[in-house]
């Protein structure tokens, strides 16, 4: 499996990425576990979680274990994950708790890119920045990035950033499809010239989890070798 660097970070993740959001939902902890060991199997190093998808982390720390070290980790913070609306968006206080929550259900003292899933109105970018900064100093995460920030609201994130001397957004994950076609308009905007442009993440290019959790072993369907394969397709 091709690596490649992310952005301007140290990190290098595989070119088909594990979206994690089905996990506790449509596959439980035995379908996780298969799903996880095909992934590695076909040399997928990098899966992508978050707070809000369920008991997903929890799965995630449990299933990966001692191999925790072998894969680039993400996870997000910021969506709602109470029906009272309490625990939720991108303010400092907020970011802290989030990020000792993930932490503990992810089985981990580190995550490897910690991205914010949605803009929050309530909350000026450069405190969300600022917070981010300090888990980075700390240890607690070695890469920031984003997710389903307008063209707009990731302009002014990187310029605040530039700014005030603190680390932009490494990357952003954004809806991609036939039918949504915005991020080729982040993409144009970026490559006119930012030098603290972020890496583009289709967030709706998740073929390879669909392929493997579809099918769990036993129900008529894949077993872990045959996911490997459908893995090793993809383009």
């Amino acid at each position: 499996m091709e690596l490649r660097r992310l952005g301007r970070t140290d990190l290098r993740v595989s070119v088909v990425g594990l979206g994690c959001n089905n996990f506790g939902w449509k596959a439980d902890l035995a379908g996780t576990r298969s799903i996880i060991d095909a992934a590695l199997a076909c040399g997928i190093n990098f899966l992508d979680t978050s707070d809000s998808y369920g008991p997903s982390e929890d799965f995630i720390g449990e299933v990966l274990g001692e191999r925790r070290r072998n894969v680039v980790l993400a996870t997000k913070f910021g969506s709602p994950m109470d029906r009272e609306g309490r625990k939720k968006g991108a303010s400092r206080a907020y970011i802290m708790t989030a990020v000792e929550s993930s932490l503990r259900r992810l089985r981990t003292d580190w995550i490897d890119l910690y991205q914010l899933h949605y803009p929050d109105p309530a909350t000026p970018i450069e405190e969300t920045l600022r917070a981010l900064e300090d888990l980075l100093r700390a240890g607690k995460v070695r890469a920031i990035g984003c997710s389903n920030l307008s063209a707009a609201q990731l302009d002014e994130a990187q310029e605040v950033a530039q700014r005030a001397g603190l680390t932009g957004f490494a990357s952003t994950q954004n809806e991609y499809s036939l039918l949504v076609r915005g991020l080729e308009q982040a993409r144009a905007t970026h490559r006119e010239a930012r030098a603290g442009a972020p890496a583009l993440f289709p967030a709706r290019k998740r073929i390879a989890h669909r392929q493997v959790q579809a099918r769990p072993a036993g129900a008529g369907g894949c077993a872990p070798g045959r996911c490997a394969a459908l893995l090793r397709q993809l383009p």
